[in-house]
C-alpha cells in the first residue's frame, strides 16, 4: 500500500517532494498530475496513469494513506480530500507575490494540514483556516541542502528571476541587459530563467532571444538544471526581483541583488537585499569584494526575523513528520 501519495503539478515542483521523501520511511510514490509531469522524478518512484488530469480516480485507485500536493490551482475540480486526508506544503515561497493570501483563499478549507515556511506564512494560514486545520511550521525542504554551504568564490553570478507570466516580474525588462552586462567580464553567469518562460507565454520570446545570443558568449551559461539548489550552491551572487528563489537563497547568506523593474502595478519587490532598476559590473564587484552594505545586512536580519523561516537544515525532516502523522 502507498501510504504517502505525492501529486505533482509541474515537473520542477518535484523538488519539494524530494527533500521530503528522502526522511520518509513508509512508502511513498508519485503521481502526475499534468502530462509534462511524467517521469519527471528519479528519486520517488512514479504511478503511471493514463490520464493525468483525472486526479480523483487516480487518488482513489491507488487508495493511499495521504496525498501532498504543494500547489493550489485547480483544487476546486477535485474531491479527493473528501476521503483522503491532504497535506498541502508549498513548492517555494514567494515573499512579495501575495501567494499567503492565495493559498489561504484557495485550498486551507480542503486540507488537513498546511505546511508553513515560516511564521509569516503561519500567521496568515491560521487567521483563514478552519478550526480543524493543523498548520505547522517546517522551513523550507529544498533549501535544506544551502545551509551551511560553502561560498564557492569563483566569480560566478546565478541570474534567477520569477516567472513573467503569473508574477510580472522583472525578467522580460531586464533579461537581455543582465546577458549585455556579464558578457567577455571576469564573472561567468549562470542564466537561469523559470521554467515557465521557457515554453509559454510572453516570456519565451525573451527566452529565445537570450538563449540565441548566449550561445556566442563564452562566459554565460544558460542554466538547463532541473532544479536551482546546485546552481545556487555554485554561485556567489543571485541577481533576481521577487522570485521564491530568494527564500532559498537567504538560505546562504550570500549578497542578493533584487532587480524592481517590475510590470505589477499593485505590487513591489520587498527590499531584501540590494536593489537596483538594472545591474551593472561595479554594483557586482563591489558585493563580490565587501559584501552587502551595513545598511542592507540590518534590513536582511529584520526580514530573516519577519518570515520567520527556520534554517537549520532541518526543513525535509519537520515536513515529513508532519506528512506521515496525517497518514490515515
Amino acid at each position: 500500500m502507498v501510504a504517502v501519495l505525492y501529486a505533482i503539478e509541474r515537473p520542477f515542483m518535484r523538488k519539494t517532494f524530494e527533500a521530503i521523501d528522502r526522511h520518509v520511511d513508509v512508502e511513498s510514490a508519485f503521481i502526475p498530475v499534468r502530462a509534462d509531469a511524467r517521469g519527471c522524478s528519479d528519486r520517488i518512484d512514479e504511478i503511471e496513469v493514463r490520464r493525468p488530469d483525472a486526479v480523483d480516480e487516480n487518488v482513489r485507485a491507488i487508495d493511499p494513506g495521504v496525498v501532498v500536493y504543494n500547489h493550489r490551482f485547480g483544487i476546486d475540480r477535485f474531491t479527493f480530500y473528501e476521503e483522503y486526508p491532504l497535506v498541502h506544503v508549498r513548492h517555494g515561497a514567494s515573499i512579495g507575490r501575495d501567494e499567503r493570501r492565495v493559498t489561504a483563499e484557495t485550498i486551507l478549507e480542503h486540507v488537513a494540514a498546511a505546511l508553513a515556511p515560516g511564521e509569516r506564512w503561519a500567521r496568515a494560514y491560521r487567521s483563514a483556516a478552519p478550526p480543524d486545520v493543523r498548520v505547522a511550521v517546517v522551513g523550507i525542504p529544498e533549501a535544506d541542502a544551502l545551509v551551511d554551504a560553502p561560498p564557492p568564490r569563483v566569480h560566478r553570478v546565478l541570474y534567477a528571476p520569477t516567472n513573467y507570466l503569473v508574477g510580472r516580474g522583472a525578467y522580460a525588462n531586464t533579461a537581455r541587459s543582465v546577458v549585455e552586462c556579464f558578457a567577455d567580464s571576469a564573472y561567468e553567469l549562470l542564466f537561469r530563467p523559470h521554467p515557465t518562460d521557457r515554453r509559454e507565454g510572453p516570456g519565451l520570446p525573451v527566452t529565445r532571444e537570450c538563449r540565441e545570443r548566449i550561445a556566442e558568449l563564452p562566459n554565460v551559461v544558460f542554466d538547463t538544471a532541473a532544479t536551482p539548489t546546485e546552481s545556487m550552491r555554485r554561485s556567489d551572487v543571485l541577481v533576481s526581483d521577487y522570485s521564491g528563489s530568494i527564500a532559498e537563497w537567504l538560505h546562504t547568506g550570500r549578497p542578493l541583488v533584487q532587480l524592481t523593474a517590475i510590470d505589477a502595478p499593485d505590487r513591489e519587490v520587498p527590499r531584501i537585499g540590494v536593489t537596483a532598476d538594472a545591474i551593472d559590473l561595479a554594483l557586482v564587484d563591489e558585493l563580490y569584494r565587501n559584501g552587502e552594505p551595513p545598511a542592507v545586512k540590518r534590513r536582511r536580519a529584520s526580514w530573516l526575523e519577519r518570515l520567520g523561516i527556520p534554517m537549520d537544515g532541518r526543513a525535509g525532516e519537520r515536513a515529513a513528520e508532519e506528512v506521515c502523522r496525517c497518514v490515515a
